[in-house]
């Protein structure tokens, strides 16, 4: 460093006293070496930095899970309801997430509304227990079909298709238990998945007389086709299977009957979604279609004796981005439920899975329009129209649905 900085003072020097730099005689050279001492001693040393001492306990709120909050408000007008009008404060979605290490993650949804407090879903996923294999363990959204695994206010419509509903209930299959999810090796030109889910049979749509709380056993078959550079197909096949072994055909004035009666639902989907590379902010195609079928053993509860109910649904709807924010869109909907002597029960505003009429089916139509203002604030305005036969009257409904959210998930479909 010392014979860098002299000759620093050497070419400084020469600068300063360029009739130094050239002559013959010793007393240049002298004055040259005078100049480039007189240089570096007039160099100042550089203050050393300041070092600053922070706490490292302020880093601990890295470890907070991240929060996210979700709200569903809705407007109805319904021609057939006793409140023709009325305002929904459908729920508030609290969403917490976070790894907890780095092959763990958590999350979970809870909703509250205007009467209580809801565990949606609680879940952690364990990446890589084996090459491609994922586990998750906790009470989730079960993977049967597509958007049964979605939240309510991420459905591309205001609520689930009738026949998911008819068959599993208004809020749709959602369990406790523990999911595998394996990537399958590639041997086709496509990627292939399939989920195993070992749950509690605590559906009240499906498995209503499973007193011991016997598990469920769930398969989906998941495979995704990259069709041309703009268009990709995504299809799936699911199958559910529990029991209920747990009947009172008495009227209650003697003890239930122990008797395991299966009970079996199976579905397939497929999603063609058409969204050009160089344009896809503004322009898409989605067409997503599921179909169920249902087959529940049951003592009959006209006491006949051992009895099956089969009935099956589907949806298709059809959605178009036609611009930056604008979604338009129409749903269809069918269900046809068994016919029985008797009729099983079912949720307000849905067909029953099984009716006393000969030919009963019950269908709706439901264009609707979605505004995106911003990645958090939505706004959808949709119309239902339902009719049938041996399933009620014809019914009108017209929704205006406002979607907002708060937090770093905005609105992740689970």
């Amino acid at each position: 460093m010392r014979f860098i900085s002299i000759l620093l003072g050497v070419g400084l020097a020469a600068t300063l006293y360029p009739e130094l730099a050239f002559g013959n005689d010793t007393d240049n050279l002298d004055a040259i070496r005078q100049a480039a001492q007189a240089a570096l001693s007039s160099d100042t040393p550089s203050a050393p930095e300041e070092e600053t001492f922070t706490a490292g306990s302020m880093g601990l709120q890295a470890l907070n899970p991240e929060i996210s909050v979700t709200g569903d408000f809705l407007w109805r007008y319904s021609d057939t309801s006793e409140q023709t009008s009325d305002f929904i404060f459908r729920g508030l979605g609290l969403h917490f997430q976070a790894y907890l290490d780095p092959y763990t993650q958590f999350k979970a949804a809870v909703g509250v509304n205007e009467e209580k407090a809801t565990l949606g879903e609680a879940y952690l996923t364990r990446f890589g227990v084996l090459p491609g294999l994922n586990l998750t363990l906790g009470k989730f959204r079960q993977q049967f079909g597509v958007v049964n695994r979605w939240h309510k206010h991420a459905l591309d419509q205001v609520d689930f298709p009738m026949a998911l509903q008819a068959i599993f209930g208004p809020g749709g299959l959602n369990q406790s238990g523990v999911s595998a999810d394996w990537m399958i090796p590639d041997v086709l030109p496509c990627s292939q998945k399939l989920t195993l889910q070992v749950t509690d049979g605590s559906n009240a749509g499906i498995f209503s007389e499973n007193e011991d709380n016997s598990p469920s056993v769930l398969a989906h078959y998941n495979t995704f086709w990259d069709l041309t550079d703009s268009t990709y197909a995504d299809g799936g096949l699911s199958l559910i299977y529990g029991e209920n072994n747990t009947w009172d055909t008495s009227g209650g004035t003697l003890d239930p009957e122990e008797k395991a009666l299966g009970t079996w639902v199976a579905g397939a989907d497929l999603t063609l979604l058409w969204e050009p590379a160089d344009n896809m902010r503004y322009r898409n195609w989605v067409w997503r279609n599921e179909i169920y079928f249902l087959n529940k053993d049951l003592l009959a509860p006209d006491g006949s004796g051992e009895d099956s109910i089969h009935a099956w649904g589907l949806y298709s709807y059809l959605e178009s981005k036609i611009a930056r924010t604008l979604i338009l869109g129409v749903r269809g909907d069918y269900f046809v439920p068994d016919t029985k002597p008797y009729e099983m029960a079912a949720a307000p505003g849905l067909p029953g899975q099984s009716v006393t009429a000969d030919d009963a089916y019950r269908w709706q139509v439901g264009p609707y329009l979605t505004w995106n203002q911003s990645p958090f604030v939505h706004f959808r305005l949709e119309y239902n129209h339902q009719n049938g036969a041996g399933t009620g009257p014809a019914e009108n409904t017209l929704w205006l649905q406002c979607i907002f959210a708060a937090g770093p998930h905005k609105h992740d479909r689970y």
